[in-house]
């Protein structure tokens, strides 16, 4: 078999394992299989090249360490999915876009410079809880714990929605 149609075995197997994952975790792949290949097949070249699943949306820069908000699923998806019905490369779709109630839109960059993203690891790098940047929410359900603007739309672990999640700290 040519390395062409092992990459498409590839990328047929890295789809299928996404949207069952997606799909157990209360998330939707993009109803747009082309584009959702596409978006799939740059996930696996970054894998190839870096080790890890950086958005194929986003320059990496190849160091895993700067790299983690955008390790797919990347640390804005579930916010993006909030407030405009998909993430920021479209791999991930609102409940309202897959029952056709929402079309999809342009989604703003929320990912800070470099920069900022720098300043904010210092930070938190010997933090005092007055001092943390997010506030902290937890699951009511499962006691499952992030830090973020605001609440998941769907808990990761137990799948309770939104509305089961109290601010922490």
């Amino acid at each position: 078999m040519d390395e062409l149609a092992v990459n498409e075995e590839r990328v047929q197997k890295l789809y299928q394992r996404l949207d069952k994952e997606a799909t157990e975790a209360g998330y939707h792949l993009n109803p747009d299989v082309e584009h959702t290949k596409e978006l799939v097949r740059g996930l696996s070249i970054n894998e190839q090249r870096y080790g890890y699943w950086a958005c194929p949306c986003r320059l990496a820069a190849g160091e895993k360490e700067q790299d983690l908000d955008i390790i797919c699923p990347c640390d804005y998806r579930d916010q993006d999915i909030e407030e405009y019905g998909a993430c920021y490369c479209g791999l991930y779709v609102s409940d309202r876009v897959m029952a056709g109630e929402q079309e999809l839109e342009s989604i703003p960059e929320r990912r800070p410079p470099a920069e900022e993203r720098a300043q904010h690891k210092q930070q938190v790098a010997a933090p005092t809880l007055s001092a943390l940047p997010l506030p902290i929410w937890r699951c009511r359900v499962c006691g499952y714990l992030c830090a973020r603007e605001g609440p998941p739309g769907v808990c990761p672990i137990c799948k309770a929605k939104k509305d089961r999640f109290e601010r922490f700290i």
